[in-house]
């Protein structure tokens, strides 16, 4: 190879190669060792557990997905909904011990995700990885689809085909680490090319990985390059940037005298901090009309605020807090519930600082933390409930919404990479309700815009009582253009026929949505009539609702003004 001037570029030109030629670089070091490499730019790669680099042509791929492309654009102007569907590939389906393909799952991707009113789905990282169990989170292949489902064009036919049927495609993608694989970036001629030379900086103790050094611009040219490809050459609607938080600060994961302040003296990465601005601002810059989203754990401010006021400029975040409140307010036992009701309130009093989507995603449900429908309390009948609960409660508060796969079936066992989801659950009826609900609220979700026209915005929620620690209930009203949802939560299994809510003003309510129905397993206690109480004065004052057990009740509401 030649170095093409001063600039750490090095070419070689080898005449007659075709598409499918496998290739690696002989490395000599400057300590005289010899280093077998992958291209770091390779566009596909040999499966698993082979390492070499195969040639492919991108171009060659003809998309029929304009229509798509040029209308995505509106979700950023427009108040839109969106519901979320997390999927790992290699387990959502399987055909007996081998993957599925790309072509396949698309076909039965799209069809499943409109069924069940699922607007986007979200790829856990298909850029090559060498170790399965990573779930793709220690990537190898920063520009290269896995080849565990086919070829680079078997994903663009995947991106196309649910372009064509209307779902978005979001991928996770993984600048904050990469593995120490030998074949890899892992000191790539020799030196610490990527990586930073110092373990205080360069290593991750969390994950037994090498951190990228981000104040190096050619470090960061690759990262951003790497998601310009995603975005341009395959269509992809939305980044998910993995591990913000690991990325912003220096002390991530480690303990004192661990790490290495910043220049003035704070914990904070500010490489780290421009780099994640600069990656904001390009790929936003190309594509206008695409989605980034942190998955930052901490309260680092600003995360989707504009880069001009200070901002990280992320479009959405992860709401972390918002899952781990509401996640162990429902792991208790209801009799406790009275006592820990700030779980469910908190995060109101943060929930218009940033925009935030709501995930109840595969962190969750995986490391013995136990499935979804598992963490649930109470018997069986109750664990169905306090799911249907759980999700309706995530449907109704204010910021997008995230599912992992598997919770939509009421999957007992946690998640596991190679196995299928246990589809055959759905020949039992309380399975095939619980499937059947949540169908149903991500299609009502979408048919009222009070839901989700005001998600970051104060305007679109009101407390009406979240007082009523005592009976495990609270209400509220999610309000749009002239449209009003009063929504009651019942957290408890006590069912009360005549419970009192005050709503001054109330012209008429009638019951539209109640998870207790009998059709998704419930008690069948719904609201046919409202009861619209006075004053002696005939102020109308609040009204009477029947108080189902372990549900969310919504009703549509007009008022006297």
């Amino acid at each position: 190879m030649r170095m093409m001037g001063s600039s750490g570029v090095w070419e070689l030109f080898v005449p007659g190669l075709k598409q499918g030629e496998k290739y690696k670089f002989e490395i000599r070091t400057c300590q005289g060792h010899l280093k077998l490499k992958s291209d770091p730019y390779a566009l596909q790669f040999e499966l698993r557990p082979k390492t070499a680099s195969i040639l492919f042509d991108l171009d060659l791929y003809c998309w029929g997905d304009q229509e798509w492309m040029q209308e995505r654009g509106r979700l950023l102007k427009d108040a839109f909904p969106m519901t979320i569907y997390e999927v790992h590939l290699g387990s959502w389906k399987r055909d007996g011990d081998h993957f599925c393909g790309y072509r396949e799952l698309a076909i039965e991707l799209a069809n499943y995700c409109k069924e069940m009113g699922f607007t986007h789905i979200e790829l856990l990282p298909i850029a090559e990885h060498p170790l399965d169990e990573s779930w793709g989170y220690e990537v190898t292949g920063f520009y290269a689809a896995t080849s565990r489902y086919g070829t680079p064009q078997d994903f663009q036919f995947f991106v196309d085909h649910l372009h064509k049927e209307g779902i978005g495609v979001i991928l996770d993608w993984v600048p904050a680490h990469f593995p120490m694989d030998d074949f890899s970036l892992a000191q790539f001629d020799g030196s610490y090319l990527y990586e930073h030379s110092d373990p205080r900086k360069g290593f991750h103790p969390h994950w037994n990985t090498h951190i990228f050094n981000y104040g190096r611009f050619e470090v960061a040219n690759f990262l951003i390059a790497s998601a310009l490809f995603w975005l341009d050459k395959m269509h992809i609607d939305g980044l998910r940037v993995d591990a913000v938080a690991s990325m912003l600060y220096l002390d991530y994961g480690r303990k004192p005298g661990e790490w290495i302040s910043n220049k003035y003296g704070g914990h904070e990465n500010l490489e780290a901090i421009e780099f994640i601005k600069h990656f904001n601002s390009i790929v936003h810059q190309h594509f206008y009309h695409i989605f980034t989203f942190a998955e930052e754990s901490t309260a680092f401010t600003g995360v989707t605020h504009s880069l001009e006021w200070g901002g990280l400029g992320f479009d959405l975040k992860w709401n972390m807090g918002w899952m781990h409140d509401t996640l162990r307010f429902f792991q208790k036992n209801s009799v406790y519930r009275s006592y820990h009701q700030n779980d469910l309130t908190f995060s109101l009093i943060y929930a218009f600082s940033e925009r935030f989507i709501l995930p109840l995603s595969h962190d969750e449900v995986v490391h013995e933390k136990a499935s979804l429908i598992s963490k649930m309390s109470g018997d069986d009948w109750q664990k169905f409930a306090n799911l249907r609960l759980l999700y309706s409660y995530q449907v109704c508060q204010p910021g997008k919404k995230l599912l992992f796969m598997g919770a939509e079936i009421g999957m007992w066992n946690e998640w596991n990479c190679k196995e299928e989801i246990p589809w055959g659950l759905l020949q039992y009826d309380r399975h095939a309700m619980l499937k059947n609900f949540f169908k149903d609220m991500n299609h009502f979700y979408h048919l009222h815009q009070a839901l989700w026209e005001f998600d970051f915005d104060h305007r679109g929620f009101e407390w009406i009582d979240f007082s009523d620690c005592q009976n495990s209930v609270i209400s509220y009203l999610r309000k749009g253009t002239n449209r009003y949802l009063f929504v009651v939560h019942n957290f408890t299994p006590s069912f009360v026929p005549q419970y009192f809510i005050r709503l001054p003003n109330v012209a008429s309510i009638e019951e539209v949505f109640n998870s207790d129905r009998e059709e998704y397993w419930g008690s069948g206690k719904i609201n046919g009539g409202v009861k619209i109480l006075s004053d002696p004065n005939q102020r109308r004052t609040g009204v009477q609702i029947q108080l189902a057990p372990l549900a969310t009740m919504i009703f549509e509401v007009q008022f006297v003004f």
